[in-house]
């Protein structure tokens, strides 16, 4: 076990299932600009590297044009119906509450107005002291910047830190600033991916930070 007092948790595929909500709300982005609709599995391929990015991909290079008044739609539709059908991981709760002594927060590439939405909405916004979001595309996971930023207003120590994510960039995240990461199998990340990063734990169920994280 090690000790860690700040843990940092990404949102999409962590903490919450977002995939429905997500999809639904690009493929009405989509419609309104009269581009054809993604199938679920595409979509979901873009998740992870912030919302801009997102609707990018989505658009594909012919409809790149497009992609400020996507980010408009799909960020008004999204806003009104981000958890109509998300859905909070097993055990997500229940390790929230374990550590309610340590020192939480969401690293994310999402805006931070969408994840406090979807996390007030699936009722664990409480755990959290802050959310880090992807408000500054020049700043997203993996780069360094999103913790380092946050060091001297939060008084972290990066020697007590760890990031829990499920997608490589997550782990990369944790390489580049200097933390511990725990990648989460069960989520959106895929192991050929994630192996090469040599996370410091792997877990396949998030209740297994207790065995941990002392």
């Amino acid at each position: 076990m090690i000790a860690i007092d700040y843990i940092f948790f990404d949102v999409d595929g962590t903490l919450v299932d977002s995939r429905k909500d997500i999809v639904n709300a690009m493929n009405y982005a989509l419609k309104k600009l009269g581009v054809n609709s993604r199938p679920e599995h595409e979509i979901v391929s873009y998740i992870g590297t912030g919302v801009k990015d997102l609707v990018r991909k989505s658009l594909g290079p012919r409809n790149i044009a497009l992609t400020e008044e996507g980010v408009k739609i799909f960020s008004d539709y999204y806003t009104k119906h981000a958890t109509d059908e998300t859905k909070i991981y097993p055990h997500v709760k229940e390790i929230l509450d374990y550590f309610k002594n340590k020192r939480k927060f969401v690293l994310t590439n999402r805006y931070s107005q969408f994840a406090d939405i979807t996390l007030n909405g699936v009722g664990i916004r409480k755990y959290f002291e802050d959310i880090l979001g992807g408000d500054d595309e020049n700043c997203l996971k993996p780069s360094a910047c999103v913790v380092d930023r946050a060091l001297p207003r939060l008084k972290i120590d990066k020697a007590k830190s760890m990031i829990v994510g499920d997608m490589a960039i997550d782990i990369q995240t944790g390489k580049n600033s200097g933390i511990k990461s725990c990648w989460v199998t069960y989520g959106l990340g895929k192991f050929e991916d994630v192996k090469a990063l040599k996370p410091d734990y792997i877990v396949d169920d998030i209740l297994e930070l207790k065995n941990i994280i002392k």
